[in-house]
């Protein structure tokens, strides 16, 4: 499932190190601006727990995570949206991803140059999102004028829902908001995701604390101020420190459990991240079980039996029959196959069961 999370920021922002950790592909990294030029495309591990309860309690020959893709793209300066700095190969880049991981530095380092001179997250924040916006603009506007005169003069029906759409939009990226702030209906919906639009995607803002304020990074007072300007975006923030996260990622467990300990922290930023990136993609998880192997499969939300048995095999969806399910949180109480039956929990699945978060599934199919 090709889908992917693309880590953005101005440069030097901690974005590289970030995606060092997250992946440990050794991207490039350099105390100067447009040190990553070409994406780099990284696979990670989505960390489960539930996937080794579910090998505790039935046993298989090897245990497969699920996982999917981080993008690391050039820092952005202000300008881009007219061909400053990277420009267009930037906004380029950010138009392949299916979703924003945007990194804001919330640290003070007289070592890091910051590109603008000086630490303000604000600012920093608003200069991206107004390229975004500006480059939204401009396509839009292009657009617009074309459609216009398609719904006019040839009354289609395609142009003149689209018209409808771009009626809605230009005002709203005029006035510098993101696309994502207009509430649309189905429709409007699949309109809009042809219009490729940078600033309709799904944004999760990565505050890149200090290390002494990864235990805790409310107490930074840049991390306060993303936070209250996430909130009132409508989008999720997360606080960690890039450059201890890449530390902890190439410890082993033992010398890592114990610099979470000394830090406080039950488990690696990166793997609330990695988790929250997931579900900004709106992916979710369900599991085989048994026999040679335990796996965890991603779907998107919303999915029918017959298309999550064909994320496994396209012959599983053709010949689909049945999903014999259980969820996790029942395997976890009962603990055994044979008690979940007992207590009334193991369901058998038709065509238009909507697959749930967690699910153990065995597929019937015939082909």
């Amino acid at each position: 499932m090709a889908l992917t999370a693309g880590i953005v920021g101005l440069p030097n922002v901690g974005k590289s190190t970030l995606f060092n950790a997250i992946t440990k592909a050794g991207a490039e990294m350099a105390n100067y601006p447009f040190a990553t030029i070409e994406p780099n495309v990284g696979m990670v591990e989505v960390p489960d727990a539930r996937l080794a309860r579910i090998q505790e309690l039935i046993p298989a020959d090897k245990v497969v995570p699920t996982t999917f893709e981080f993008t690391d793209i050039a820092g952005i300066v202000k300008g881009a949206s007219k061909g400053e700095g990277l420009g267009n190969k930037f906004l380029e880049n950010i138009r392949q991803v299916n979703a924003i991981v945007h990194v804001v530095r919330a640290f003070d380092d007289d070592d890091i140059t910051h590109v603008n001179g000086v630490i303000n997250p604000l600012d920093d924040i608003d200069t991206i999102n107004t390229e975004l916006v500006l480059a939204d603009l401009e396509a839009v506007e292009k657009r617009y004028a074309r459609v216009e005169k398609m719904a006019k003069s040839a009354k289609d029906k395609d142009a003149i829902a689209e018209f409808k759409v771009l009626e809605q939009l230009k005002p709203v990226l005029e006035a510098g908001k993101p696309a994502r702030s207009i509430e649309w209906n189905d429709d409007e919906q699949k309109i809009v995701r042809g219009l490729f639009l940078l600033t309709s995607k799904p944004t999760l803002y990565v505050a890149n604390v200090a290390e002494d304020d990864m235990a805790n990074p409310s107490q930074s007072k840049y991390y306060q101020q993303i936070e209250k300007f996430a909130l009132a975006d409508g989008a999720e923030v997360i606080g960690i420190s890039a450059r201890a996260e890449e530390e902890i990622a190439e410890m082993d467990d033992a010398d890592k459990a114990e610099f979470m300990e000394l830090q406080g922290i039950e488990e690696p930023g990166l793997n609330r991240l990695i988790r929250s990136a997931y579900h900004l993609l709106d992916l979710r998880t369900f599991f085989t079980a048994g026999g040679k192997e335990t796996r965890a499969w991603t779907f998107r939300a919303g999915f029918k039996a017959p298309q999550a048995a064909g994320v496994i095999h396209s012959d599983f969806e053709r010949g689909f029959i049945r999903a014999e399910t259980v969820a996790f949180a029942d395997l976890d109480k009962y603990e055994t196959m044979k008690a979940v039956k007992e207590a009334g929990r193991w369901r058998s699945e038709g065509k238009e069961y909507a697959v749930q978060d967690g699910d153990i599934i065995e597929f019937r199919f015939n082909v």
